[in-house]
């Protein structure tokens, strides 16, 4: 496993963090990665940990809770041997997704993740999305800041937020962590992930594999149920872009054939080698799939490798369809 030392706390994160959103299951209003098996995900989590990652990352929206508390199962006994970043400000109401970020509804949400992880501290708290109710930044930050302080939580961060609302925080609190996109296929934040680089602001990106596009599995195009997250939140196993991935595939074919290596950890590989990326959530159910993730990191890509990729993307105009 490679490491990265955060900035701001000087702690040490390993460069791919454990992904939990598909382990959560379907939430009440649907969607889901499809079928799920709690043991797998306790299995293929702890796999995880035992190839050297250090970080797993979860939210309560996340199966309305369920993806937390596989976490907690799976850190049972091991707690102190790994950081769990959870989230708030996203949640389901009335059958609908809200974005609210009032800081007692976030002190509500923080009480019933500790009570599903089973523990009483997290060591990343980081809202989910913007809220959308009109609370002011600024008060969601000086309540989380009042969670620190009192070492419920030990690190701040940011997820799915523009450059402006990144600057606010930061003026009213201290920001260790933004999560943004970030793979081959979904180049849309460059400009924030590097201007977060540029301010000591550590980067951990989600959809490192695009949905499992880049993995290499899926060769033809998938009917997926119409509510899986698939199929309604990413853009790539819709046309032009499953098409245009397709193609893209055949140029990571070469070097898989040439490394003798999974399409899986090219991605991977692509994306940790960038500067500004301190760690890239990778999604895992199963034990193979935790393997071959950390297997990843016995090897590089080469400049000349990645170069040769990032021509293809251009001609392709892959990463424009996301932009």
């Amino acid at each position: 496993m490679r490491y990265k030392t955060m900035k701001k706390s000087g702690q040490k994160v390993s460069e791919i963090t454990v992904g939990t959103w598909a382990i959560g299951g379907k939430n009440s209003m649907g969607g889901g990665y499809g079928e799920i098996d709690d043991d797998q995900s306790v299995e293929a989590i702890r796999a995880m940990i035992s190839g050297g990652v250090n970080l797993i990352d979860t939210a309560p929206i996340y199966g309305e809770g369920h993806s937390e508390e596989v976490v907690g199962k799976a850190v049972a006994g091991i707690r102190d041997q790994v950081l769990i970043a959870t989230k708030y400000g996203s949640y389901i109401e009335d059958g609908k997704g809200v974005h609210c970020s009032r800081p007692d509804s976030v002190l509500r949400e923080f009480d019933d993740s500790l009570r599903r992880l089973d523990t009483d501290y997290v060591d990343m708290y980081i809202m989910h999305w913007p809220d959308d109710l009109g609370t002011p930044i600024e008060d969601t930050m000086a309540c989380v800041t009042k969670l620190k302080e009192q070492g419920a939580v030990k690190m701040l961060g940011l997820s799915n937020c523009d450059r402006a609302l990144i600057e606010r925080a930061s003026a009213a609190a201290d920001i260790d962590i933004v999560q943004l996109p970030f793979s081959m296929v979904n180049q849309s934040a460059i400009a924030d992930l590097t201007w977060c680089e540029e301010h000591d602001i550590d980067i951990m990106t989600w959809g490192s594999l695009g949905a499992g596009i880049l993995t290499g599995s899926v060769r033809e195009k998938p009917v997926f149920d119409e509510k899986d997250f698939r199929a309604t939140f990413y853009p790539f196993y819709r046309e032009p872009m499953f098409s245009k991935i397709q193609e893209f595939l055949k140029t990571m074919d070469a070097l898989s054939e040439k490394y003798g290596k999974p399409l899986a950890q090219i991605a991977i590989n692509w994306s940790t080698q960038k500067s500004f990326v301190t760690t890239a959530l990778t999604g895992v159910r199963k034990v193979e799939e935790a393997v071959e993730n950390c297997a990843a990191f016995d090897w590089q890509l080469s400049d000349e490798d990645i170069a040769m990729l990032d021509a293809e993307l251009e001609r392709l105009e892959i990463t424009e369809a996301v932009a």
